[in-house]
């Protein structure tokens, strides 16, 4: 069983102002997908669904996310629960840093298969 030192993660180049650094995977031996993200005061993620769950846990920081055409506060220790199919955006208000870690019981969250964004486009490291 891999034990996985944070400080060790590898980067995934993801958006401007926001780090996300991968923790659990593919290369694991998982069938489910962890992370551990910094986002800048601004940054975020535009109004998008999925096809499978998605848990987003605010450790640090304060975000406005909106989910299913409602908008909410959020700040640290709150559990943002998406449900597949759920249309949700998120960004970072506030002067300080997020920190988050954002869970997906599957791989490839992000891939055109399981992700459609309504706003904005997917990531740059992100495949079609």
């Amino acid at each position: 069983m891999p034990i996985i030192n944070h400080s060790h993660a590898p980067e995934t180049p993801w958006r401007p102002g926001y780090r996300k650094f991968d923790i659990a995977g593919h290369e694991q031996g998982v069938s489910s997908t962890l992370s551990v993200n910094t986002a800048e005061p601004g940054a975020g993620a535009p109004l998008h669904t999925h096809t499978m769950d998605e848990l987003i846990v605010v450790l640090e920081g304060t975000l406005e996310v909106k989910l299913d055409g409602e908008t909410h506060t959020v700040g640290p220790d709150h559990t943002v629960v998406i449900p597949p199919g759920a249309q949700h955006a998120f960004k970072v208000t506030g002067q300080d840093e997020a920190h988050l870690l954002v869970f997906f019981p599957g791989l490839d969250p992000y891939s055109a298969e399981h992700t459609h964004y309504i706003e904005g486009a997917r990531p740059d490291s992100v495949g079609e």
